[in-house]
């Protein structure tokens, strides 16, 4: 295993060695080991809810699923040392936090490089991944199972669509638009053509309320979970990040079960993340009809302007160095 030894993950390593002594040895049970998950996810989430009720039962025979929820087993962040360490059997990370490690997991968390949900089942399952999963296996010990769906981030504006109606990124000229505080959140929204504003996530309601900001972006669950809606006029479906977990799995654990056993761990981790992108979609169809309800002008605007605008935004930005040459173009050509 070739990982650095930063200081960031010496600290880790202990916070999870802390954690993870209370937990007890891999096998407890006496005659199958255990596959603990951590998540910050909680119980009730649509990822957590498919991999307990799919991968858990499906790998029933010869390992125990235990998962262990809201970042209450290993910090939140940190599950990816702690897989590396031998510490931790599995998790679910983001393209965000591979990059931290990976800098060309990057693309696969910037505007516009997914389409949809099967657009990126599309992209996993294409050979132009094959080097980005070798890499993290001998860097990271890690193996990416499969994909799973988080859901698509839209613009969500206080005013109504007859003082604004957002159709291309020329509509957003002017509009102070909420946006998490990091550079790479940042850009993002320039590249949509708002003018990004950071605030943190428990002021955003206020902001919309008083009009110091006119917008914010995030997945329709959330809308409705913090009930933005309420001080909200309409969503244009920008779709600007369709947002993603990978499955990961221990490499060393791997490789101790027989080719029976892994075949059947990969197939349990497709099952659950087909699972749980069908009901995050199903979830996200009720959400539009929920806002609408609440008289929302919720619409499509004009992708193809969106996607080829802010894409020339990243193309030649410090954000695309990493990028492996031609990938993107890769990534574009593959279907839906």
């Amino acid at each position: 295993m070739k990982l650095t030894l930063t200081r960031r993950f010496l600290m880790a390593s202990a916070i999870t060695f802390t954690a993870l002594a209370a937990s007890g040895p891999l096998a407890i049970a006496q005659d199958k080991p255990v596959i603990r998950m951590s998540t910050p996810a909680s119980e009730t989430d649509q990822r957590s809810v498919a991999l307990a009720t799919v991968f858990g039962p499906a790998i029933g025979e010869f390992a125990t699923y235990q998962p262990h929820y809201n970042a209450s087993l290993v910090p939140q962040g940190s599950e990816l040392e702690a897989i590396a360490a031998g510490d931790l059997e599995m998790s679910i990370t983001s393209a965000q936090e591979l990059a931290n490690f990976l800098p060309e997991f990057s693309i696969f968390a910037t505007g516009y490089v997914h389409r949809s949900a099967q657009h990126q089942v599309n992209v996993f399952s294409d050979p132009l991944m094959d080097p980005f999963k070798e890499k993290v296996e001998s860097e990271l010990g890690v193996k990416l199972l499969a994909v799973m769906y988080l859901g698509k981030r839209h613009v969500n504006l206080r005013f109504p669509r007859s003082e604004k109606n957002i159709m291309t990124p020329a509509d957003l000229a002017g509009v102070n638009l909420r946006m998490p505080g990091s550079d790479a959140w940042q850009f993002l929204g320039r590249a949509l053509g708002a003018n990004p504003t950071p605030v943190a996530f428990t002021e955003i309601y206020t902001g919309l309320q008083t009009g110091s900001v006119d917008g914010q972006d995030n997945p329709l669950p959330t809308v409705v979970d913090a009930k933005f809606y309420e001080v909200t006029k309409q969503v244009s479906l920008t779709a600007h990040l369709v947002d993603l977990n990978y499955v990961a799995f221990s490499k060393a654990v791997w490789d101790k079960l027989t080719p029976e056993q892994q075949a059947t761990v990969q197939k349990a981790a497709e099952d659950a993340a087909q699972a749980g992108r069908e009901g995050q979609l199903k979830k996200e169809d009720e959400l539009v009809a929920f806002l609408k309800d609440q008289g929302l002008e919720v619409y499509e605007p004009d992708l193809d302007a969106f996607r080829t605008h802010v894409q020339a935004q990243y193309v030649g930005s410090d954000f695309a160095k990493a990028w492996p040459e031609g990938v993107l173009d890769k990534i574009n050509a593959i279907a839906d």
